[in-house]
This record gives structure tokens, C-alpha cells and sequence, in this order.
């Protein structure tokens, strides 16, 4: 409990109210059930690759950083036996990619699905350039969903929040990303 209190201190002191009720927002279905989704299995526990889109939706204000829509490709491996899963994405647009590994908490919400909450570092192949997170290297949060559909297919659905991931702004990214994947 201590650390949580020193968490949220740090955090409301370094970031604006905004967008700590965005993050909240996002991840508090996960923090909520993780007290009776610890008493169950963990039944999607499946990897997967797969391909979508990506919306970037903030903009960091000077040129060239125009929200940005492009692709991602993403994967999950799933830890077996335990409710932590290993990722990566890279999130595209036609001048650059952010390159991202992650480390997320998956809660499931039936057999065939989890919401997940977790955190990586994003990696700007071209700083300066546009990605659908940004331009520049920076932390990120994220929370999405997934689910198994028929024997082989996933759908996917997430947000990554890079922080402080604009060259020369203070403006952190938000993008949004929805996919297909193949279940192994």
C-alpha cells in the first residue's frame, strides 16, 4: 500500500490531471478484477503475432508532428503459468516506426479473452519523423484487450500512451490500435 501512495504522489506531481484520469480510466478494469481473476485459471494463455492498424492521435506541436495514422504489427508470448505475458510492437506510419518492447499484467475476463495492463519503451527508428507514438524514444504505458476467435485467430485491441515522446515538446502520445493475429 506504502508504494502505491509514493507511486501516485510521483505521479501527480509529474503529469497533468488529465491524463492521469485517462490512465486510470484505462487500466482500472484490470487492477479492479485482479483480486478475483487470481482465484481462477488463466485460460487464453496462447502467443500469438498479428497485424492492424494505428491511429496516433495527438499531436506534439511542432512540424511534423501532425497526429499520424499507419499500421502495427504486435505479438505476445505468453509466460506459461503465470498471469504476465512478454510483448512487442512496432507502430508505422510512412516515414518512421516506434519499435516497442513490453511487459504487461493479463487478467482474463472469460475463456477466450484478457484485458492487459503493462509497460515498455518505445524506440524511434527515425527521431524527428512521425510515428503513430511520436518521434522520439520515450516510456510507455498501455492497456488493451484480446480475444480467441475459432481455433487459430485473435483479435486485438489496445492504447499506448509514450510519454514526453515529442523531439523539442513536452507533449506526450496517445495512439490507438486494432488487429488480427494468428494464435500458436
Amino acid at each position: 500500500m506504502q508504494r502505491a501512495q509514493t507511486f501516485s504522489t510521483i505521479l501527480r506531481n509529474a503529469l497533468p490531471a488529465r491524463i492521469i484520469a485517462l490512465a486510470a480510466l484505462a487500466i482500472a478494469p484490470a487492477i479492479l478484477s485482479a483480486g478475483a481473476a487470481s482465484a481462477r485459471p488463466i485460460t487464453f494463455n496462447d502467443s500469438y503475432i498479428g497485424a492492424g492498424v494505428s491511429a496516433g492521435v495527438t499531436n506534439g506541436g511542432q512540424n511534423g508532428d501532425a497526429a499520424t495514422l499507419g499500421g502495427n504489427i504486435q505479438g505476445r508470448f505468453a509466460v506459461p503459468n503465470a498471469p504476465v505475458s512478454v510483448r512487442g510492437a512496432v507502430l508505422f506510419s510512412d516515414e518512421s516506426a516506434a519499435i516497442m518492447p513490453l511487459l504487461t499484467y493479463d487478467v482474463p475476463v472469460s475463456d477466450n479473452a484478457n484485458i492487459y495492463a503493462g509497460a515498455g519503451y518505445s524506440f524511434a527508428d527515425k527521431e524527428g519523423k512521425p510515428s503513430p507514438l511520436g518521434n522520439k524514444n520515450a516510456p510507455v504505458l498501455t492497456a488493451g484487450a484480446e480475444a480467441g476467435i475459432g481455433r487459430n485467430v485473435v483479435v486485438y485491441g489496445d492504447a499506448k500512451w509514450g510519454i514526453d515522446a515529442y523531439k523539442n515538446s513536452p507533449a506526450d502520445a496517445l495512439s490507438f490500435q486494432a488487429g488480427v493475429g494468428y494464435r500458436f
